[in-house]
């Protein structure tokens, strides 16, 4: 897909679909629209035909007063502005439409003072990167591929020039190719995408860009260093786990750190899983996957910044050799932990990816990625993931990246009061925590490996795949938050 920004006059402007946002009963019209074409909007309105209400559509052809083949009226449903979140959501339906009809290109008639609280240069990222993300299509093992969309173009027009579209559009498509490989390999099935094969991904990665660096652990490696709680999730499978670190120089300073959950395949181990929907357990390392897709987003961009980011990737398998309920191993920071379920795994390859990334890159922060708990899908649906931290600046940052992308987190406890649920009797800890809380009690294991520096933890079990139907596949969440985390941080949005 090609995108770009015009001002050029729009009623000369040839498009095969030309896509403007309406207003309430026809009060509310973007900037640049030619008399003619709102006359008959209006009159449109008038008829009974089309109200502009909220998710609406109207397609008309000839377009009149312009030179666009189309004209699609596209419902706002408010009286003046927009909230961002409608907007977004707006523009996805809106390309969904217009490939829909079979058009190559299109353009979306913009007006930032159509939405609220929003710059120019939001309306272009975001527009983009939406635009992007609806028309995403996985089809690398069908035999015969189905026919995709035949847009390859898509403008947006404004009234007025802006010197700083070119910046911004820069960064809507590097975050849209960030979260296009991020459901890429989500998508994979797990014979293709397994821990070696994201060890290959992230060396050809460093090989395309010049500012980044790939460093692999194998398995044998991590045992000999002593992360025994990786190495016990890990040794049941045939595939050997890895440990990826991706380290981008973009700037100064200490680096801000992630680390992902990249479990590629979870069959809960010798706690087997149920064998319904357990195709699913390819998207446990969607953490993992958010990470590959920011730091994609983040090359792209060239953000002026430096990011260590870290995989945990391994197998969940039930082989002779796989942990047992009841064993006991000793952690990279030296703190030993009875497994009491198998299928409490990720929270084991985090802790000894944790406190690797902090003795060996000394970050500023961290941020955890991780599809960690079904508590959390019960506790907050697909809609927002949660958000820990042991610091409210860290915290804050995040919740308003996730706001200002429309990929929201919430806000979770991290009390003291539920870290008595993982006591043992025999170990220093227990690797779970019992049926109540069980988002906040895995937060509370997680929070035992960082010690001494600002970290968040993103539970994304509900938001980085979509389950079963038509629609089922990977979200590519939380890219979007992540990367917008980052450009803060760099100053650059």
């Amino acid at each position: 897909m090609k995108f770009s920004v015009t001002s050029k006059d729009l009623a000369r402007s040839r498009h095969q679909c030309l896509v403007v946002p309406v207003g309430k009963d026809g009060k509310t019209l973007p900037a640049g629209l030619p008399a003619e074409t709102r006359a008959a909007i209006k009159a449109l309105v008038k008829s009974g035909d089309f109200s502009g209400e909220k998710g609406q559509q109207e397609m008309l052809r000839p377009a009149p007063g312009l030179a666009s083949q189309r004209l699609l009226l596209v419902g706002t449903g408010a009286d003046s502005t927009v909230a961002a979140r409608d907007w977004l959501k707006l523009v996805s339906a809106s390309a969904r439409a217009v490939a829909a009809t079979g058009a190559d290109n299109a353009a979306l008639l913009c007006d930032e003072a159509m939405v609220s609280d929003v710059d120019r240069a939001w309306l272009v990222r975001e527009s983009a990167r939406t635009v992007a993300e609806a028309l995403y299509r996985f089809d690398s093992f069908r035999s015969k591929p189905g026919k995709g969309p035949a847009l390859n173009k898509w403008q947006l027009q404004f009234a007025g020039a802006d010197r700083g579209d070119r910046k911004a559009l820069r960064q809507g498509e590097a975050i849209a190719a960030g979260v296009s490989l991020a459901r890429d390999l989500g998508n994979e099935p797990p014979n293709v995408c397994f821990p070696d094969a994201l060890a290959k991904r992230a060396r050809d990665m460093a090989k395309t860009y010049e500012k980044l660096k790939v460093t692999v652990l194998t398995e044998k490696q991590a045992e000999r260093m002593g992360m025994g709680a990786f190495c016990a999730v890990s040794r049941g499978s045939e595939h050997e786990g890895r440990l990826i670190a991706f380290e981008y120089q973009g700037g100064r300073g200490k680096p801000y750190g992630l680390v992902g959950k990249g479990i590629t395949f979870d069959t809960g181990g010798i706690s087997l899983k149920p064998g319904g929907s357990m195709d699913e357990m390819k998207y446990d390392m969607c953490g993992a996957a958010s990470v590959f897709g920011t730091v994609k987003a983040i090359c792209e961009m060239d953000l002026p910044v430096n990011v260590v980011a870290v995989v945990a990737a391994a197998e969940n398998m039930p082989d002779g050799r796989a942990a047992r309920p009841g064993d006991i191993v000793t952690s990279l920071s030296g703190q030993t932990i009875e497994i009491l379920n198998t299928d409490a795994e990720g929270r084991l390859v985090l802790c000894d990816a944790l406190t690797w990334t902090q003795n060996k890159f000394k970050p500023r922060s961290i941020v955890d990625i991780a599809t960690l708990t079904g508590a959390c899908v019960v506790a907050l649906g697909s809609h927002a993931q949660a958000v820990y931290s042991n610091d409210d600046d860290l915290r804050e940052s995040l919740l308003a990246a996730g706001e200002a992308t429309g990929d929201r987190g919430w806000p979770m406890p991290l009390w003291d009061d539920y870290q008595e649920q993982l006591d043992s009797p025999f170990a220093d800890m227990a690797n779970i925590g019992g049926p109540k809380g069980g988002s906040i009690t895995a937060a509370c294991f997680l929070s035992r490996f960082t010690h001494d520096v600002p970290w968040a933890h993103l539970d994304i079990a509900g938001t980085a795949w979509i389950s079963g139907g038509k629609l089922k596949g990977a979200t590519g969440r939380p890219v979007p938050m992540l990367t917008h985390y980052l450009m803060s941080a760099a100053g650059v949005c």
